[in-house]
């Protein structure tokens, strides 16, 4: 499987070029200039593999939750190298991703949305591709739950933008936390070269964000609050 992935959805971006086991990747420059490393970046790694955008299986994005601007980025790259070249289009979720960074076992990710909110997930992590078990949402740190069961792990930026916020009852369940990760397209292109063997695919006009929240800014009174 030959698959070439992008992710924007946070401040540290990536693309990477998968081929059966071996994957290239690339980090972005700083997050307001996704749009202009992100092509070149993508030539650059086809370039090293001796490839073109022909020879892919598939093209990847990660679909977020996340920030707006590069939710549709990478949506946007996608789709325009796809109907340029008849590839189809693997949407993998990005807090999907980001559970593959974690331990083996049941994993919460939770992501700094901004404006004093989370996106947050649940997932038990296979070391392959992480199955849900709580869908994304985007709520307060306070309202974030688990299903029961101890010993979970705690992995995204969430934690770490938020630390008083979250219930104590959260902090005590997990048993390993990193603040640090964000996702990347390596692991973006892993999923989606399972979903892709699955026949897991989309035609380009089908391809979408994950938004769960209609919501881009706070209004000035809520800012001034």
């Amino acid at each position: 499987m030959k698959i070439l992935a992008i992710e924007t959805s946070g401040e540290h971006g990536s693309v990477a070029l998968l081929t059966g086991e071996s994957i290239l990747g690339q980090a972005l420059e700083g997050h307001a200039r996704h749009s202009a490393h992100l092509l070149p970046a993508i030539r650059q790694l086809l370039d090293e593999a001796g490839m073109s955008l022909t020879q892919l299986d598939a093209l990847a994005f990660g679909a977020g939750p996340g920030a707006f601007t590069g939710l549709r980025l990478a949506c946007g790259v996608v789709q325009g190298l796809a109907l340029g070249t008849g590839l189809p289009v693997v949407p993998v979720c990005s807090l999907q991703a980001l559970a593959l960074k974690a331990p083996p076992g049941p994993t919460l990710v939770a992501m700094d949305a901004r404006m004093g909110e989370i996106y947050a997930a649940a997932y038990v992590n296979d070391d392959c591709e992480p199955v849900e078990s709580m869908a994304p949402c985007c709520i307060p740190p306070e309202d974030l739950r688990v299903p029961q069961g101890e010993g979970w792990n705690g992995i995204g930026s969430g934690f770490a933008a938020y630390p008083t916020r979250m219930p104590s009852a959260i902090l005590a369940a997990l048993k390993t936390l990193d603040e640090q990760r964000t996702p990347t397209a390596s692991d973006i292109a892993r999923i989606a070269s399972l979903k892709a063997a699955r026949g897991e695919t989309l035609s380009a006009a089908l391809a979408a964000p994950i938004y769960v929240r209609d919501k881009v800014a706070l209004t000035t009174a809520e800012r001034l609050a």
